[in-house]
Parts: C-alpha cells; structure tokens; sequence
C-alpha cells in the first residue's frame, strides 16, 4: 500500500527526478510547449507553475530562487520578461496538457504540455518553419532545373 506516498517517481532515483523535472521546466518555459509522456506532464505541472507565480512576484529573492531551480538564464529572462506578466491577473492554472497518443517503442501514453496564451507565439514560430521549409524547397527546385539543363547540354554535346 501507498498510503502517504504522495507524489510521482518516474521510475528514477531522487537526484535523476530531480533533474528530469528541471529541464522538463526550464523546455516549457523556453519554448512555451513540450511533448513528453502524461506521467511527466501531471509531475511537471506543479513545479512550473511555482515558477510562475515566482515570476509573478518578481522580486530579487524570487529571482534568486527561480535562478537556483532552471537550468539557464534565459530561461529566468524569459519567466520574468514574457511569461509571468502574461498571467498578471490569473490565479493558477497557467498550463494544458493535451494529450496526443502513444509512443512508439514502450506505448506509453503522450500528451503536449503548454502554457496557455502562447498560441500567438506558437503560431509566429510554424510560420518561420512553413517559410524556411518553402524557401528551402524552392532552391532545390532551382538546383534540379540547372542540373537537368547542364545535363540536357552535355548531352547535345555528345550527340553532335
């Protein structure tokens, strides 16, 4: 029996927990959503949204502590820049877990983990992909029809 085990382990040791749930924080901060299994996203969410309501306050010790709990210091830049002012009025409920099926090699059960009010933002970074993929695809365009042209050139040239 489980009885006043609260919590999540994630079938890892307290310092690899540790670890996985600080870089799992500092993704979802940095690029405002994070594909990862449900088990991760339920353990992550309360670690996020301290970090949140740390931002909100936004003082020196808050700083300190949110510095002393992600991993780089963009990440605090962007908690305390973008992230916490965008929730100045909400009390909790910062993040949504979406899920979104099952993983290929152990089938455990997937779901996207996001800070709500980032679809502006999610939406101005597929963009950019869509732009660079069609720019992308263009230039090999470009370079298929030169090649074929130099080709259709030497061959001309061999049949004369």
């Amino acid at each position: 029996m489980r009885h006043r085990n609260a919590g999540f382990k994630l079938g890892r040791n307290t310092s690899h927990r540790r670890a996985l749930l600080r870089n799992l924080v500092t993704s979802v901060l940095v690029e405002d959503r994070v594909e990862t299994t449900v088990a991760k996203a339920k353990a992550v969410r309360p670690h996020i949204e301290k970090m949140i309501t740390l931002g909100k306050k936004g003082d020196v010790h808050s700083r300190r502590q949110a510095l002393s709990f992600l991993m780089t210091d963009a990440a605090v830049t962007r908690l305390f820049e973008t992230v916490a002012p965008r929730y100045g009025d909400r009390q909790g409920g910062y993040l949504r877990i979406v899920r979104t099926g099952f993983q290929k090699g152990d089938g455990a059960e997937t779901a996207f983990i996001e800070l709500l009010g980032a679809e502006k933002q999610l939406e101005v970074k597929r963009q950019k992909r869509e732009d660079i993929k069609a720019k992308k695809r263009a230039e090999l365009e470009k370079q298929l029809e030169e090649s074929k042209k130099e080709d259709e050139a030497k061959g001309g040239e061999a049949a004369a």
